[in-house]
């Protein structure tokens, strides 16, 4: 397992050094991913750039994230919408806001993105409740107990047509036990179970292994 750790870590690396274009805005905010509650939880730089490319894809100029840590994740998704674009992001712990923040205004971000720290669920229940204009694009990377509650707030925040991208759904393979005591795994099968269930929802889920282990994200379509 180990020599596969380490190729996985190589071939990001790869097409890292390829592909992704990692600004000096960019590392501080993965770097400084040390200072907040969940140190190294950040998306790597592969799937920052795919966060922000899924965005483009589908015109999306109002984002809605849960979970912001250092923001680094937050920083791609901004600057994918553009000067005109807009992102929420809702973080539990004000120590990690406070991170983002700084991130955020060394990349120059800061005008078109809105922290709002606090629970998640709460959060959203407020921006249900002040009917805001709906999001285009969801990144649900929060607590995965809670996956399910997320998505129902997002399914109340979109129209048909939004995307959500869900992460951390396959935690090195213990989303087929069905019998699992741990409260994560059960959040990820709860959420897929309530996708399955959904008719307005088109989705799959693809595995990835690489810097960040062996893992995967849910991509769905809201089609109504």
């Amino acid at each position: 397992m180990y020599e596969s750790d380490q190729t996985w870590r190589e071939v990001d690396a790869y097409f890292e050094d390829a592909l992704v274009a990692e600004d000096d805005a960019l590392t501080a905010a993965r770097t400084s991913g040390t200072r907040t509650t969940m140190p190294r939880a950040e998306v790597s730089p592969n799937q920052g750039k795919l966060l922000g490319m899924l965005c483009q894809m589908a015109d999306a100029t109002r984002v809605l994230e849960f979970g912001t840590l250092a923001g680094y994740s937050t920083i791609w998704l901004a600057r994918a919408v553009g000067d005109g674009g807009h992102v929420t992001t809702l973080e539990l712990e004000e120590q990690n806001a406070e991170v983002a923040r700084q991130n955020l205004e060394r990349a120059g971000v800061t005008d078109r993105v809105e922290i709002l720290a606090g629970p998640a669920t709460e959060s959203a229940q407020r921006l249900i409740d002040d009917a805001v204009e709906p999001y285009d694009f969801v990144f649900i990377d929060a607590d995965k107990p809670n996956n399910p509650a997320y998505l129902r707030a997002s399914l109340a925040l979109t129209r048909p047509g939004a995307v959500i991208v869900i992460d951390n759904v396959v935690r090195n393979g213990t989303v087929t036990d069905s019998e699992t005591l741990d409260a994560s795994t059960q959040g990820v099968r709860a959420v897929v179970a309530e996708i399955a269930r959904d008719p307005r929802l088109h989705a799959t889920a693809i595995q990835t292994v690489g810097a960040k282990g062996w893992d995967g994200f849910l991509l769905i379509r809201r089609t109504a």
